[in-house]
């Protein structure tokens, strides 16, 4: 390690120790579980955001052992609201393999980490640091940003080369011990001071060697992903309420909301199609206003079309539930599904006299 990376690690360490966090409530704990369940949380959401999630989900699933023997329903339906639902799917996935393959016992071997579903290799070293401290380099968003400037190392972080670049400063500045307190302050530095817009230079602990602040470059670096136009997508789902109940369907996996509760979708067969199918006659259908919800790689307006069954079918076809609204809502669903069946709940009258579209 030269002079300069001793000097980085050194000044972080110690300025981490003395204004970083260490009150999180997945701080002060060597327990691998708590330690992976928060790093997968924290993947593409907020510190704000994770909190009262991280507690229900503890709350409910405790440790590895509860999450594993849970149904992917229960796992769900306690992730519902933080997004990217693979994340839930994957946690539940890696916390049975463990079981099957690890005896129970979360693995401290980085490679195996590594191998376990939705875990990469920012991930893994994160974990490893922190429950078992181990030498390994992090490489998240926050800390992307961090050396970007510092390091001045321009280009969009998402493509290989500029990460391969940002991989070998990060191998290169890590420390030789108190890796932890590094890996710590790598990342408050990221989510507390050296953030996107207007990044806060003036009490940075490593300002007067940041490459970005000395060249006026601390709003251009990193380079922002390159401008594309995110394609538009439509589609019709036809809520069914019969009796103050509403069908939902379970949504097949992988895919988009894989495993999760949704209203019936109309794949080109329209609503009448879509009646036919999960077994029930319409009495009556009303289109309400649509719903638009952003993804990473589209934007998708749902028209939510209202219909009243006739009647329930007798037999309970596999995938498909009858449910109250307050039951519904303590469903796994995806966020846009939710705020419609809240809209529903809402309503002071009958939902049939909820105002239509147009």
């Amino acid at each position: 390690m030269d002079h300069q990376s001793l000097n980085f690690s050194q000044r972080l360490i110690a300025w981490q120790r003395a204004h970083g966090r260490h009150d999180l409530p997945w701080q002060n704990t060597r327990d691998p579980y708590r330690i992976w369940l928060s790093e997968i949380m924290l993947q593409q959401t907020q510190v704000s955001a994770v909190i009262p999630y991280y507690q229900r989900f503890l709350a409910r699933f405790p440790d590895l052992q509860a999450l594993a023997a849970a149904t992917e329903d229960d796992v769900l339906a306690h992730w519902s609201g933080l997004g990217y639902y693979a994340r839930g799917r994957n946690l539940h996935r890696a916390a049975q393999l463990i079981v099957e393959q690890h005896a129970g016992i979360f693995p401290r071997d980085f490679d195996a980490v590594c191998a376990l579903p939705g875990i990469g290799r920012s991930t893994a070293a994160a974990i490893c640091s922190f429950a078992f401290g181990a030498r390994q380099a992090i490489l998240d968003g926050n800390v992307k940003r961090v050396l970007a400037r510092h390091e001045g190392i321009s280009g969009f972080p998402g493509a290989k080369s500029v990460q391969d670049q940002l991989w070998q400063r990060a191998e290169t500045l890590l420390p030789e011990a108190d890796v932890e307190s590094y890996t710590q302050g790598l990342m408050d530095l990221g989510a507390g001071l050296c953030v996107r817009r207007r990044p806060l230079c003036r009490v940075c602990p490593v300002a007067d060697t940041c490459v970005a602040l000395r060249d006026g470059l601390t709003e251009r670096l990193p380079s922002p992903r390159p401008a594309k136009v995110l394609p538009e997508r439509e589609t019709t789902m036809l809520i069914l309420m019969n009796q103050g109940e509403v069908l939902l369907e379970k949504r097949p996996a992988p895919g988009i909301w894989g495993g999760l509760w949704c209203f019936p979708e109309a794949l080109g067969d329209g609503v009448e199609g879509v009646a036919q199918r999960v077994g029930v006659e319409l009495r009556s259908v009303v289109a309400l206003a649509p719903v638009d919800h952003g993804f990473t790689h589209y934007k998708l307006r749902i028209h939510p079309m209202l219909g009243e069954a006739l009647r329930q079918p007798r037999a309970q076809e596999p995938g498909l539930l009858w449910l109250s609204l307050d039951d519904a809502l303590g469903a796994a669903l995806p966020a846009p599904v939710k705020r419609i069946l809240a809209q529903l709940q809402r309503s002071l009258v009958s939902p049939f006299s909820l105002q239509a579209a147009g």
